[in-house]
């Protein structure tokens, strides 16, 4: 059941940072995911730029350390995901930056299809 909890938030967890980066494009189609996003993606940043541990880290390495090490997919090609090999510090904070950036490019683009929105509505008669 261990093994299972772990495998579990593993895929949880690259969820996650699927979603801070990648979720600045779902609030083009459904705003008020950015009551979701906006957190996730400082919090994702701050992880980045601070050399935090993620919470789900700690949880993942609890749960594999109770149920043993077993290598399957999970194990395989989702963990190298999560946590590359080689990882530096450089690395966390270029990966911030990438987090950073693209999401400001995002939310800019999000802004100004809303503002353009609203300047056609107050604009009509």
């Amino acid at each position: 059941m261990s093994q299972l909890l772990a495998d579990f938030l593993v895929v949880l967890h690259l969820a996650f940072i699927i979603f801070v980066m990648m979720g600045g494009f779902l609030v083009l189609r459904w705003r008020w995911i950015i009551f979701l996003h906006f957190p996730a993606a400082v919090w994702g940043a701050l992880i980045e730029f601070q050399g935090w541990f993620c919470p789900l880290t700690s949880l993942e390495n609890y749960f594999r350390q109770g149920g043993g090490y077993h290598a399957g997919f999970i194990s395989h090609y989702i963990l190298p995901l999560v946590y590359p090999s080689g990882l530096t510090r450089q690395l966390q904070i270029f990966f911030g930056i990438v987090v950073l950036v693209l999401n400001c490019a995002v939310y800019a683009w999000v802004w100004r299809r809303y503002y353009r929105g609203r300047k056609r509505t107050n604009s009509s008669p």
